[in-house]
Order: structure tokens, then sequence, then C-alpha cells
């Protein structure tokens, strides 16, 4: 069961930009598919569109094959579960899971039936008698899944389900998730702005940016080939480094690189390089930067700032061109290195990715 967005807008103004402006993509049946960009990005308009609790300006949605474009929410065969639980406070977990199933007139036989496969699903089968006021914040959260799941949903929507957690119960939600999804199949759409959550249990991954999508791909994909500036920026912490194509390098202050195939003399260029990309070696300088520009790597740099980040230690570089850049060394390598502020250091850029032209991140 597939869903397929095609050039979907909607505006909340006459006049104002669009909340979602034409947007498409393909959600893969059976997958979790991750809206992923920033606050404003457009990510929980378009799941509401998608649950029929907005309605779309132009474009449509089509549900395991179905045009649901106009649709009510109770005829798109879906399941919710919003960050603020949206349990019924006085109703029991078992009344909270039964809910959509009494609505829908089934047999109480069957329900009873269904609210128990539920509970042991999500293993609160203890839990069925208590209130939410009960509950820690990750087995509420549990309550609405089994809740969305008990009427065998085609769709699973997810609008930041872990948002409001903390983050040790966050971490193991995602598991949790990921386990669940093994277990029941169904066709998952989660909105996060959680790139680590998003890369660790999606198949798809759907980048949002200004309400439009910026690329959709495999997490791999998403990560290893960011396709726009936005994108490599967004995921994975990069720095930026600018310059200019010279002679068919791309020189970055003292990093010098291989320009990208379609740039031409003099043309601006932006390298995105993330902290993990970046291997620190102690030059035999105390202070200060010294040394000459390296082919695929910068000479030197000075460490301005040591910042401590439990298993790896974050370091703020500062290169000759007076740029700065983030470095993430593991904290057993950190303490080979021996290097403390003030100290110069050999930085080799193992990976970039490089983009030609003026643009704002």
């Amino acid at each position: 069961m597939s869903v397929v967005v095609e050039k979907l807008t909607k505006r909340f103004t006459a006049t104002g930009t669009p909340a979602v402006s034409d947007v498409s993509f393909r959600a893969p049946a059976g997958a979790i598919t991750t809206l992923l960009g920033p606050s404003g990005a457009g990510k929980s308009t378009l799941l509401r569109l998608i649950a029929g609790l907005e309605l779309p300006d132009a474009g449509s949605i089509q549900i395991d094959g179905v045009d649901c474009t106009g649709l009510p929410v109770q005829k798109r065969g879906i399941g919710v579960v919003f960050q603020s639980y949206a349990l019924f406070k006085n109703m029991t977990v078992r009344e909270n899971i039964a809910f959509g199933l009494s609505v829908r007139r089934q047999d109480r036989a069957e329900i009873e039936a269904r609210v128990d496969e539920m509970l042991k699903l999500v293993q609160l089968e203890a839990l069925g008698q208590r209130y939410p006021g009960q509950l820690s914040g990750g087995q509420r959260q549990r309550v609405a899944f089994a809740r969305a799941l008990a009427i065998r949903p085609k769709l699973l929507l997810l609008d930041e389900p872990f948002g409001a957690l903390d983050t040790r119960v966050r971490v193991e939600l995602r598991e949790w998730l990921h386990e669940l999804h093994v277990q029941t199949g169904v066709t998952t759409l989660l909105v996060t702005h959680d790139q680590e959550e998003a890369l660790e249990i999606s198949q798809h991954v759907v980048v949002m940016e200004g309400g439009r999508v910026a690329q959709a791909g495999t997490p791999a994909e998403i990560y290893d080939r960011p396709a726009t500036p936005f994108v490599a920026s967004f995921v994975g912490g990069t720095s930026v480094l600018k310059g200019h194509v010279r002679e068919g390098r791309a020189e970055l202050g003292s990093l010098v690189v291989a320009a990208p195939e379609s740039a031409q003399e003099g043309q601006t260029v932006h390298a995105f390089v993330r902290p993990h990309d970046i291997k620190l070696v102690k030059t035999p300088h105390a202070n200060g930067v010294n040394g000459t520009n390296g082919v695929n790597g910068v000479s030197a740099g000075r460490v301005e700032r040591l910042k401590p980040v439990g298993g790896y230690v974050k370091v703020l570089l500062k290169l000759p061109a007076g740029d700065t850049i983030t470095v993430e060394v593991p904290r057993g390598e950190f303490d080979q290195l021996g290097v403390v502020e003030g100290d110069s250091v050999h930085a080799d850029v193992r990976t970039a990715r490089l983009f030609v032209g003026d643009f704002s991140i």
C-alpha cells in the first residue's frame, strides 16, 4: 500500500506564502517514510493534508491507488499518532484503545479480543485498567500507537510522536517503533525535525524546505549524496567553506580540492564538510598557524575551543583564512592526540560535498 502525493499546495491566507507548495513524492508500500525538515518547512501541514484534517488548494493524494483528496478522515483508512498523545483522560487504557472500534460499532467480543492483541503488541498487558495520568510518557505514547493500530489502518501517520519525551525514552521508543513496524508491516509516514531519528528508522526520507521537497530518497542517498546546499547543510551538521575555482581546482582558503566538472574559472564554490570527515594531527608548532597549503586537506588550524560531549569531543578549529570548522573526535582518539586550546593541528579533510554558485544557507 503506497501513498502518492502529486503537486500538493496549501495556503492558509489568500496572498500569503503557501505552507505547502507543489509537493510531489511517493511513499513506498510497507516502509517508514520520514518527512524531515526544520520547523516551518511544511511537514505537519503535509501530514494533515494526507490525513484529511486539511483540504489542499491544488494537487492530489492517492492512498492504495484510491484518490482520497476530497475524502473525509474516517474514510481514508488511516491511524494517527500525535506528539501530545491525545488520549482521553477519563478513559482507561483499554477504553482508549477500544474507542475507534466502538465508534465503528464492532462486536463487543471482537473489540475485547482486539484490545488484548494490541496491549500485547505494545507490551502493556498489565496496565489495561490504568488511566493515562497513571502512566509514564513512553507508556502513554505506546497506548496512542495501540489505539491507532487497533482499527487496522492501511496507513499510519506519526506527527513528531517522540518530541515530548526525554532523550533516553525517545531513543528506546525508536527501537521499539522499528520492532513494531517489523511486526505489523503497515505503511508509515513519520514527521520529525530530528535527522538522527529519520536516518535510523526510515527506509525512505523526504527532506522539506520552505514548503517544498528539497530531496527524496533512501537515508544513504540523502546523507551521502545531498542534492542541494540546503540538504547538505541540514543533514549531518556540516561546516561551510567558501572559495573560488582556479585552474580546475576549488580553492577554499587553505583547503584545495578538485572542482566539480561543471565549474567554470572564477566561479564561487562552497564546500560542505561534516565534523566526522576531518582527521586531526597535532603539528610540532606550539602556537599559531603555520605550514603550507596541501591538496585534499587543510594544512593547519588553531584549536579555538574544546567541548567534550559524551564519547567524543567537539573541536572548534580556526583556519588560516579565518573560517571556522567543527570537528568531532572520538574520546579515545582525542586523548591520544593530546591537544589543548591554542594548539596548532593539521586537519585532513577526507570528504567534502561541493556546490557551485552563490546562495544562502
